[in-house]
């Protein structure tokens, strides 16, 4: 491909094989995805190669394939580069909407922060800070990306870079080393933009006053994000002031785009089916539900609540955070990112699962805003059927729970966290419908997650996590798949012991079955846990 003679827009399509290059994908049979023709599609696949493969191909952006990208302002593409313009000094997402700037102005960057090193400004019109993210088939197996996604939660605003390369489980230098080989900025650089990028949308979104805005994004004084903004983004932080995101009550909302397609009715018949009466509330209107988030000070907690909506014609949710939750609005956030899996690849996706998609493009594996919600889903789920397991948690909820004020009608009361859990006697678990051996097992989870022995989050690592959760009593192979899945967010999670799903699987193989074992599934690697919830909705089943 070429770089286009002049800056004028003219309408161009990303042809296959710069899609493929960029990607780095193959064409295949419209029945899946041909195994022979990518590197480590086999029994013995590594996600995570993968996702070093697809770094390494950011890292070294190829241009043309970048500018034909940018030119079709394909949504596939957001979030996976940025494009730095010397005639004006800024960079944007390559589906921003004003004039293409010519090929010889632009450069390209893996992230937003790579960018701004390089001495650009955000712009102001398609926003770089809503940018869909990588979308990465492993989090936990790609420690840079994990040591992101703890920077992007506020791990550096109340802990040091060792004590992040601590929780990887590496050395300070050698997180240095691979996150600048990766992101082509230290750790402190990527914590400062997104800062930045955070108090940017607070002052966009909200009517927040900037004292609170630098706090709530991470900055320990006003004087320094107000020196910093200036230096960074030539302007001054209430120039962008809009307040347009705050209502009457002070609720506000974010956008938070995505990748089309998205199966929204899928997502949310799937949360409907697992809904916590009193903690959720799923209906016509979208999803909303209560908060209860440590505030970095202590063990002291913020609660609230949020609710989401669908977009459609914007291609994003909007997301209504209640004022009680402003300290948190980065955690929050980025847990319904994590929720709703908005940084999914679905064309990827659907493609490498063939036909499997065809009825749901763009379907999602919903996450975890908790992870030990999940894992007591997983507990109680193993005698009960979905929507009984559910009552057993929001029953949970009303005993043992935080109340909420102020929160829309049905939302009521949050999780217990970890800690208040395992000082609950099993004996009142029981009382409230648990079986003796769930009580018992939802305990010893507790424990082990408030005392630190357990993480149950994407950023943890996987192998580690998942023999933990084998050691603990109530969880047999089927229910470890199922955290893995939805609290840790791993793709390639698969539940073969189901003994309900194994046969289902098999008859949905097309064009040749597949043995009710754990290779069954390996033409679906390494995005198993998506072809597990297509087969769910294939066949009607509500699995916990």
């Amino acid at each position: 491909m070429s770089h286009l003679k002049s800056g004028r827009a003219k309408k161009t399509t990303v042809s296959q094989s710069g899609i493929n290059r960029f990607f780095g994908i193959f064409p295949c049979a419209k029945g899946g995805h041909d195994a022979s023709r990518r590197v480590d599609t086999h029994v013995r696949f590594q996600p995570e190669s993968a996702a070093r493969m697809v770094y390494s191909r950011l890292m070294h952006l190829d241009p043309d394939t970048c500018y034909d990208a940018l030119l079709s302002r394909n949504r596939r593409f957001d979030g996976w580069f940025f494009v730095g313009v010397s005639t004006t000094g800024v960079y944007c997402r390559p589906v921003c909407p004003v004039k293409p700037p010519k090929a010889r102005n632009c450069s390209y960057y893996p992230t937003a922060a790579a960018a701004e090193k390089a001495g650009f400004r955000p712009c102001m019109r398609c926003r770089p800070e809503l940018a869909p993210g990588h979308g990465l088939l492993d989090l936990s197996g790609n420690l840079a990306d994990a040591a992101a996604s703890l920077i992007e939660d506020g791990f550096l605003n109340a802990h040091s870079v060792d004590a992040l390369a601590r929780r990887v489980g590496v050395t300070e230098r050698h997180l240095r080393r691979i996150f600048a080989a990766q992101f082509g900025v230290s750790p402190v650089e990527f914590a400062q933009t997104h800062r930045l990028l955070m108090a940017k949308r607070l002052l966009t979104d909200t009517a927040l006053p900037v004292a609170v805005v630098a706090s709530t994004a991470g900055f320990g004084s006003v004087r320094r994000f107000n020196d910093l903004f200036r230096q960074r983004y030539g302007l001054n932080p209430l120039r962008l002031r809009k307040g347009a995101g705050a209502s009457a009550s002070g609720d506000m909302t974010f956008p938070l785009p995505y990748r089309p397609p998205f199966a929204w009715a899928e997502l949310m018949r799937f949360l409907a089916q697992r809904q916590l009466d009193g903690v959720e509330r799923i209906d016509a209107h979208g999803y909303a539900r209560v908060v209860a988030l440590p505030n970095g000070h202590g063990d002291a907690q913020v609660t609230g609540w949020l609710s989401v909506t669908h977009v459609p014609q914007r291609f994003a949710l909007a997301v209504t955070v209640s004022p009680a939750l402003t300290p948190v609005v980065p955690a929050v956030l980025a847990r319904v990112r994590r929720l709703f899996d908005l940084d999914s690849r679905p064309d990827v996706i659907d493609a490498h699962l063939g036909e499997l998609a065809d009825g749901s493009p763009g379907l999602r594996v919903p996450g975890a805003f908790d992870g030990l919600e999940i894992a007591i889903r997983a507990i109680a789920g193993e005698r009960l059927a979905a929507m009984q397991a559910g009552a057993v948690l929001a029953r949970v909820a009303e005993r043992f729970g935080t109340p909420v004020d102020h929160a829309p009608p049905g939302l009521k009361h949050a999780l217990p966290s970890a800690a208040t859990l395992a000082r609950v006697p099993p004996a009142a678990l029981e009382a409230i419908g648990a079986a003796r051996d769930a009580a018992r097992a939802i305990v010893s989870l507790a424990r082990a997650v408030a005392d630190g022995t357990l993480a149950l989050e994407p950023m943890a690592p996987l192998d580690a996590t998942l023999a933990a959760l084998r050691a603990l009593p109530g969880f047999d192979e089927r229910a470890v798949q199922y955290v893995a899945m939805r609290a840790m967010a791993w793709p390639n999670a698969f539940p073969a012991d189901d003994a309900w799903l194994a046969p289902r699987a098999a008859a949905t193989e097309r064009p040749r079955s597949i043995a009710s074992s754990a290779p069954q599934a390996v033409r679906w690697a390494p995005w198993r846990a998506y072809a597990a919830l297509h087969v769910w909705r294939l066949h009607g089943e509500a699995s916990r």
